[in-house]
């Protein structure tokens, strides 16, 4: 306490107390983000002068936010990986995605599903029924293949290509349902592309699905979302249709969890 109430102090000090001191700290770790920053490039980024710009760095250095490094300069420091760890600790990917969800299941009508993948299988974690009187078979902690569901699909769009055929092998020995592979490849390219995954038929007779990921903090694919229903309702062009809403939805989802679209994937 003695020390956070010195930490508080030393930031007051450094430009003046108050909110603006709290904005202009926050600005400053923003500024310096996953890069090791010298003090004038500090100044330029922060707008502010060098000495402004140095009595705050070295607040923050004090209290932990920042470290410096004589001859490189300043980087995030020990304190933020603490509170990293504090934050991803409360942030469970259920209770964070499960408002999300239900506005997607609102909107649309469909049954929804959030899992994640463990191992070479994808854990089904939330499942919000739809509307209309159909019955999809999914349950919670139930454990599909990967290559033949869409949210499995989802959840692989990081992987490297070379991997596939490994992942659709394994898949077909374990009684996934069997499919060519050159199809899939093909299907796969375009969902890679496009940040979004279909599952047409391919795990369940007459059922079809739209899957997206969602990203983590570090920009990592921490899950994902779909929405499915039996095929008379999930025509190309409905299809095509959701893709935009369930990629919006994962999306919020992974700003909920610290992911940042405007920083590249570490």
């Amino acid at each position: 306490m003695e020390r956070d109430a010195a930490s508080a102090d030393a930031l007051q000090v450094a430009s003046g107390g108050g909110s603006q001191t709290l904005l202009r700290g926050l600005a400053m770790l923003d500024a310096v983000g996953g890069d090791t920053v010298k003090l004038a490039d500090l100044s330029q980024r922060m707008g502010l002068s060098r000495s402004t710009t140095h009595r705050l760095a070295n607040a923050l250095v004090d209290t932990g936010f920042l470290t410096f490094r004589p001859g490189d300069g300043y980087r995030l420091g020990p304190k933020l990986m603490q509170l990293g760890f504090l934050a991803q600790a409360q942030a469970d990917l259920v209770q964070v995605a499960r408002p999300h969800l239900e506005a997607l299941a609102a909107a649309c009508e469909d049954t929804v599903h959030l899992g994640r993948r463990e191992g070479d299988v994808a854990l089904y974690l939330d499942k919000l029924p739809g509307r209309r009187r159909i019955e999809i078979s999914s349950r919670i902690g139930d454990r599909h293949p990967l290559t033949s569901t869409g949210l499995g699909k989802a959840l692989m769009l990081d992987d490297p290509h070379t991997g596939w055929r490994g992942q659709f092998d394994a898949d077909r020995a374990r009684g996934a349902p069997p499919a060519d592979f050159d199809r899939w490849t093909a299907r796969m390219q375009d969902y890679v592309a496009a940040g979004h995954a279909f599952d047409l038929e391919e795990n369940e007779d007459a059922i079809r699905c739209v899957a997206a990921p969602v990203r983590d903090a570090a920009g990592r694919i921490a899950g994902a979302i779909s929405v499915s229903s039996a095929a008379q309702y999930m025509d190309d062009a409905r299809m095509a249709a959701l893709a935009d809403t369930v990629r919006a939805a994962a999306q919020a989802i992974g700003r909920d969890l610290g992911w940042n679209p405007g920083k590249e994937r570490s």
